[in-house]
């Protein structure tokens, strides 16, 4: 019998497989782009392009991640960099199609025009530092045009044989940068004069763009490094010394290492243009591969904007044509930053958080020299809202939080990887700094409860007045943050086997902490007071953070509070832009409601995903295509949960009827568990996970639980037990 079902079961699987087809993962359009949020946006981590795909004359406008004009006191904004033009020979296009492919992140415009097919590929490498332009014909001798390069500031830019150069200073931090773009030619002429570069009747080219700025990521240093001309110089010089293959293949082995851990199938993509399958979409049609495509484009994007070595991603990830973009598109530390980083452990892009990392302790280290009487404390740290590259800030809102819930990431990265130096050397006592800041602050009841003082729910206040900063103690926001807070550090605390008394006090301290409170109408209080409106819709669902990205309220270990705080979610209602929408997707996921979590996957792609997929609060803002692929995931993997000291990994605890069949592939689990999950008509077929270490943990399925003792490098494959 157990032979004939291993038969049977092997045949379903095989015709599950033929059934569910193919998702792709191409962006693709039938003309260019007229604005700049059609345009596709390239990235390396620290210079981002957006490519406009023009025939006669294209487009291609950049930024690098650095050029910022505020400084450690002064906020300032995310600037643009520049623009490169390239106005070809005139041709009359027919068969146009530009298409962002983010299984390779390359960028491709395609035509015919007499008799001649024309190709122009863009791709942004990482490691060699470059914007690879590559274009090209079936026939030799076609490509010719002007390369011109425009910087924003209004730079110097100088010429040399096929170099063009823009080197500038920004005003108000005195921050030196510069572009450099080279052009190498096979076959035909090039000439340059002070307009630009000109190619006549080449078989192939080449144009290279590097940017920098003289910006260092360090605070010993006040972040001022040397001018970046020897440096991009380097860079230029050797990107140009390698073909456009080698620089595509270090570009593909680079971005394959990260992009292909992970892999959504959701169904066969309808051969329809991403315009009309947006438009189709917004009118009832189903499409699960563009939600499919929509995921993996989170992860794209997060790569592009987001490497080792750089800075973190901002509020647009690392592209604005903006001098004063909404919100500086820099860091807000009450959602927004946490939000673009949510998806990385978990969808295998662990390398991608780096930047937070160093961000983070920078930005400590700014804030404990300040003179600011709101920052200056005697232990731990504590940040305005709205921060910039250096740990300036906008002065609008102390949010003393904001560095307990930044700090969960430390505890994030080691709970997925189980890195033990990172745990000791940077988590740990990161960890504990943010603690020593709540041990000194807390206050004391007459009923012996602790609680926050001065605190506020983002962005509002009892009463719903908008952006009232009035100070109540106890908001459940920043009691739930703490109480994440003290958990994390004691977790740490004991992998390491240090501190124990320390850790005691701490862990009566979190004991005696004012928890979650249920009001007069069922729901999660959001205030110490129970004052709660059933009528405030805000955008905000800041006292859901126990739910996500915390992990004290859960139907499984808290269902009274879970209940609770599913009253006060519906009650929030459908307002809110993109990123709380988004939001909403991990709220609803973690209380094990897939139709209201699928409810938000659908208004988040109705409302505010524009022609190329970003998305839009408005205006726009990246956090809602990383915050939506941080909640497909909590749809079908969840791991926050503990029975005791054991892991527990919740399979499709959230699957949508609208996902009926699918499979995923390479999700990461705390505890360092890849996991492989597939599913047909709505019900777990299989799940298959794979440690490198020796591990015990236990699987949750629909009424099905198991413990599991796994090997270190041996696949492990579980199948569901249904009941006839």
């Amino acid at each position: 019998m157990r032979f004939l079902f291993l038969v049977i079961f092997t045949f379903v699987i095989a015709q599950y497989s033929n059934v569910q087809g193919q998702t792709s993962n191409s962006l693709w359009y039938e003309k260019p782009a007229e604005k700049w949020l059609e345009a596709l946006p390239i990235g390396n981590g620290s210079i981002g392009a957006m490519i406009f795909g023009g025939v006669d004359k294209e487009r291609i406008q950049f930024n690098e991640q650095s050029l910022c004009t505020g400084d450690q006191e002064k906020m300032g904004n995310y600037q643009p960099f520049g623009d490169i033009y390239i106005d070809f020979a005139s041709h009359k296009a027919s068969g146009y199609r530009r298409e962002l492919n983010i299984n390779e992140a390359i960028h491709k415009t395609t035509f015919e025009a007499n008799g001649v097919h024309f190709k122009r590929e863009y791709f942004a490498s990482y490691p060699d530092k470059v914007i690879v332009f590559f274009i090209s014909a079936d026939k030799k001798n076609q490509i010719s045009g002007k390369v011109k390069l425009a910087d924003a500031h209004h730079a110097l830019i100088t010429t040399t044989a096929q170099k063009l150069i823009a080197t500038g200073r920004l005003t108000e931090n005195q921050m030196d940068y510069e572009s450099q773009i080279q052009v190498i030619n096979n076959g035909g002429i090039v000439t340059t004069d002070t307009s630009g570069i000109t190619v006549t009747n080449a078989n192939t080219v080449t144009i290279l763009l590097s940017a920098g700025t003289s910006f260092i990521n360090d605070f010993r240093k006040d972040f001022k490094g040397d001018h970046p001309h020897q440096r991009l110089e380097k860079i230029l010089s050797a990107a140009s010394k390698k073909t456009y293959e080698q620089l595509l293949k270090n570009h593909e082995s680079d971005y394959h290492a990260l992009f292909n851990r992970v892999q959504l199938n959701l169904g066969n993509t309808p051969n329809e243009s991403t315009l009309d399958r947006l438009k189709a979409y917004k009118k009832g049609a189903k499409d699960p591969a563009l939600e499919a495509l929509l995921f993996q484009y989170g992860r794209y994007l997060l790569i592009s904007s987001s490497r080792p070595g750089g800075l973190p991603a901002n509020l647009q990830g690392i592209w604005n044509d903006e001098f004063k973009p909404a919100w500086y598109s820099q860091y807000t530390t009450n959602i927004n930053i946490e939000m673009n980083y949510w998806l990385a452990e978990p969808t295998g892009l662990t390398e991608c958080t780096a930047p937070l990392f160093d961000w983070v302790e920078n930005l400590a280290d700014v804030q404990k020299k300040s003179s600011d009487p709101k920052l200056i404390t005697k232990k731990g740290w504590i940040a305005y809202s709205t921060n910039n590259i250096m740990g300036g800030n906008s002065k609008w809102g102390i949010h003393r939080p904001g560095s307990a819930w930044l700090s969960q990431h430390f505890w994030e990265h080691y709970a997925f990887t189980g890195d033990t130096n990172f745990l000791k050397n940077r988590a740990y006592p990161m960890l504990k700094d943010v603690v020593e800041y709540w041990e000194e602050h807390l206050i004391e009841r007459p009923d012996g409860k602790l609680i926050t003082p001065d605190g506020w729910s983002p962005e509002h206040a009892p009463g719903m007045i908008e952006g009232d900063r009035t100070p109540y103690p106890g908001v459940s926001y920043d009691q739930q943050i703490v109480y994440d807070l003290f958990s994390n550090y004691i977790e740490a605390s004991k992998a390491l086997n240090i501190d124990t008394d320390y850790r005691t006090k701490i862990t009566e301290m979190r004991n005696k902490l004012l928890g979650p409170q249920i009001g007069k109408w069922g729901q999660l209080q959001e205030w110490m007071e129970d004052v709660d409106n059933p009528q405030d819709h805000h955008r905000h669902n800041s006292h859901m953070f126990a739910v996500h990205p915390g992990r004290q309220i859960s139907p499984i270990s808290t269902p009274e509070y879970a209940k609770a705080a599913l009253v006060s979610l519906n009650a929030r209602g459908d307002e809110g832009g993109g990123w709380s929408s988004a939001w909403k997707i991990n709220i609803y996921a973690r209380l094990l409601e897939p139709k209201k979590a699928y409810k938000f996957i659908h208004q988040l792609i109705n409302r505010n995903i524009l022609l190329n997929l970003f998305d839009t609060y408005p205006p726009f803002q990246m956090d809602g295509n990383f915050g939506f692929t941080a909640g497909v995931t909590e749809m079908l993997l969840q791991s926050h949960l503990k029975n005791g000291d054991t892991n527990i990994i919740q399979l499709l605890p959230a699957l949508p009827t609208a996902w009926l069949n699918g499979s995923i592939t390479g999700l990461k689990t705390r505890g360092g568990i890849t996991t492989n999950i597939y599913w047909k008509n709505g019900k777990l077929i299989k799940a298959e996970f794979k440690s490198n270490k020796d591990d015990i943990f236990e699987i949750l399925y629909d009424t099905t639980k198991e413990k599991i003792n796994i090997q270190a490098n041996k696949k492990y494959k579980f199948y569901p037990k249904y009941s006839k």
